[in-house]
């Protein structure tokens, strides 16, 4: 098939790299597998399609350079020196351990030294675009293993960017009829004239010229690319390669504030042209030299998949982490990264070594990446298959994670997973409420600001069964689980439910299927953060307030107050509050639940949540929030921060007060604060007796009410949970 301009040949081309990258997206693959596909089936050995290759290797070019410059422009030092030495042992000591005894096998199987200090340094890099995208899906990005990944990875990017620099530098020619130490001064002079030159470009002229651009985003865009390609060309006629050069481009503009909405624009148009540069190394691939490199890349892609993980398996439990996270930590280096394509590329084009190398690089990249990525997909089970065996790698005590922890004390009302936007919330809700809690999150950072309130949290994550091993789950109310996903929420509750938790769950679902698996499998409670959200936003939006006539009211002023958990207005009447009375403030509506009560009457109970709309002169109004926003008198939940709620009962012997009254004259509520919720007799249950029924001899009264009241009444305690 042949086409006869560039245009519908391109066309063609981009069609089929969409419909493979969809496939790839359905079997969960990154699109690198489906455009280095798209490669080989456009190239020579399939379709032959593809005669435009000077068009192709320039578009390939510029993302390359587009890819570096988003590296350097995204090179966060601040990562590796929070993660410290963890980081950088890990990340050396895999590139050390990968080079080395990827150069032996190398080595073993025949190939030129040269051929094989290529290989072998290939082996070492992993994907930080791919890791990054794996971890963002799966939500670890933040977790500690997460952020440990991301460090070395950082330490791998540098060391990519020093190799290309060395071997861009010892170009054949480059040296021809002068000394080795005449050729290594010409170098490193060159390197220095760069980068003293972009160091004084980077702190007079870029802060100023920035500033006058950023007024345009669509000109910040183009600025960026443009001195991403400036400074390829740059280094690529001192001599250096064109990808150095756009790296240290990247890097310049790194520590201006303009860094994230550059590398946000520039992301899409990297991906685009970084698709070319994948369509031309498929295209180069020779599928007659592919069986004879089949053993090889096997050997050398088990190697990287298993080599690489083990390594950083040994270092960081060395390092006193334990096996779990060394483990999730070392499935992110079981692949090579397209870095190493690329360092191979540049290695043919500088004529250090064949096409047939990066042939078979290529076949490794191809199966690493496929492979890994459903190990870091399906990281979970696969470590609860390895478990035992990993913990070969720990030490007894896993003092670098085990120093991340609070002391545990028992008796803790709400073990709360998740410290996130929404965890947090409900903690600080929590709190307020008298209510004692222990956090749960996998961020280090979470944990040490939570920690710095004097909240006692511990570092963990709910995925992993060893922590609720180490939880007081004895005498805990709640469990309350707050990440978001299915398994995220299923496999903890299957994990309290082994430990033979007593208390009571709440997990987070976003989606219906989601609560009726979770309700099914057990859980007590489910919490729907955006349907609760969005339930309460259009109980705002359609309240009493927006129902009011603007302009209406002219002498006073009206405000919507929403009645908080904690008031002592709740469970009063509009009588019993005498708000009125108080402060000059009526009660002109209430909204409950999308539900609106014009003018309610005296005996119209509050209850928390309920939205007021209030009218009254200014200061009025101040009074009245003031009045609502106060706790009831003497309540032990605002003074004390215990309960002050519970279920028991009560058998009535013949002289018991209240036998031969009804429980209307009782009036328990008032008097004493407790509610008759049954009553047996006779081996027959009366549930929410009517207000005329009559207590007699023998009588099991199951009362729930305020606690201290249920106490004197000397009640037995039911096993009930309590809000």
């Amino acid at each position: 098939m042949q086409f006869e301009d560039v245009f519908n040949e391109i066309a063609f081309i981009l069609l089929v790299a969409a419909v493979l990258a969809a496939f790839g997206l359905a079997l969960r693959q990154p699109v690198i597998i489906a455009f280095l596909a798209a490669g080989i089936l456009i190239g020579p050995s399939v379709l032959g399609v593809l005669e435009s290759h000077e068009e192709v290797e320039l578009l390939a070019g510029m993302g390359i350079a587009l890819l570096l410059f988003v590296v350097g422009l995204k090179l966060d030092l601040h990562t590796i020196k929070t993660m410290g030495r963890i980081a950088l042992a890990t990340g050396m000591g895999q590139v050390i351990f990968t080079s080395v005894f990827g150069f032996l096998i190398a080595l073993a199987f025949g190939l030129s030294p040269v051929t094989a200090v290529y290989v072998a340094v290939a082996l070492t890099f992993s994907s930080t675009v791919i890791i990054v995208k794996l971890l963002t899906d799966k939500r670890e990005i933040d977790s500690l293993h997460g952020r440990i990944a991301v460090g070395f990875l950082i330490v791998q990017d540098i060391v990519v960017v020093i190799a290309m620099i060395t071997l861009s530098a010892f170009a054949p020619g480059a040296g021809e009829d002068r000394s080795a130490l005449f050729t290594v001064l010409e170098v490193a002079g060159k390197a220095a004239a760069l980068l003293v030159g972009l160091a004084l470009v980077t702190r007079f002229v870029l802060p100023w010229l920035l500033g006058r651009i950023a007024r345009s985003q669509e000109l910040l865009a183009i600025f960026a690319i443009a001195w991403a390609v400036a400074m390829a060309a740059a280094a690529d006629l001192l001599g250096f390669s064109r990808e150095v050069g756009a790296f240290l481009g990247g890097v310049s503009l790194a520590t201006t504030e303009y860094r994230d909405a550059i590398a946000s624009r520039l992301t899409v148009v990297r991906d685009f042209l970084l698709l070319f540069f994948f369509l031309d190394l498929g295209v180069r691939l020779d599928l007659s030299l592919i069986g004879a490199q089949v053993p090889q890349a096997l050997v050398f892609s088990v190697f990287v998949l298993v080599g690489n993980p083990l390594i950083v398996l040994i270092i960081m439990g060395l390092m006193g982490y334990r096996s779990r996270t060394s483990f999730l930590a070392g499935l992110t280096v079981a692949q090579i990264s397209e870095f190493s394509l690329i360092l191979v590329a540049l290695g043919v084009s500088l004529g250090h070594i064949g096409g047939e190398t990066l042939g078979l690089v290529t076949l490794v990249g191809l199966v690493t990446i496929t492979l890994s990525t459903y190990m870091i997909l399906y990281s979970e089970p696969l470590h609860r298959r390895l478990a035992p065996a990993l913990k070969l790698f720990q030490r007894k005590v896993p003092y670098a994670e085990a120093g991340k922890e609070a002391p545990l004390e028992a008796g803790i009302d709400v073990i709360l997973i998740g410290l996130g936007r929404y965890g947090g919330e409900i903690a600080n809700h929590l709190l307020n409420r008298g209510r004692t809690l222990l956090g749960v999150d996998f961020d280090p950072e979470v944990v040490t600001t939570w920690s710095q309130h004097e909240v006692p949290v511990v570092y963990g994550d709910a995925l992993d069964p060893d922590i609720f091993q180490r939880l007081p789950l004895t005498g805990a109310r709640w469990v309350v689980n707050t990440t978001p996903g299915f398994e995220s929420n299923l496999a903890p509750l299957r994990l309290l439910q082994e430990q033979q938790f007593t208390g009571r769950t709440a997990l987070t679902a976003h989606h219906e299927d989601e609560a009726a698996a979770f309700m099914a499998a057990g859980a007590d409670a489910i919490l729907r953060p955006f349907s609760d959200a969005a339930a309460e936003a259009a109980d705002i939006l359609t309240g009493a307030m927006d129902l009011v006539p603007e302009g209406l009211v002219r002498a006073a002023q009206l405000r919507e107050f929403r009645l908080p958990p904690s008031s002592g207005a709740a469970g009063l009447t509009i009588g019993e509050l005498s708000l009125r009375e108080q402060t000059g403030t009526s009660i002109l509506a209430v909204s409950r639940k999308g539900r609106m009560t014009f003018a309610p009457p005296p005996e119209f109970r509050l209850f928390p949540g309920d939205h007021l709309l209030l009218l009254a002169a200014h200061d009025q109004l101040e009074r009245a929030v003031w009045v609502l926003e106060q706790p009831a008198p003497g309540s032990e939940s605002s003074d004390t921060g215990k309960h002050d709620f519970s279920a028991g009962s009560l058998l009535l012997t013949g002289d018991h007060p209240w036998v031969g009254h009804t429980i209307a004259s009782l009036d328990l509520r008032r008097v004493l604060g407790v509610t008759v919720v049954q009553v047996e007799r006779d081996g027959r249950v009366i549930v929410s007796p009517p207000p005329n029924e009559t207590l007699k001899e023998g009588d099991t009264v199951l009362l729930a009410g305020n606690a201290h009241t249920m106490k004197q009444l000397d009640c037995a305690i039911q096993p009930v949970a309590s809000n």
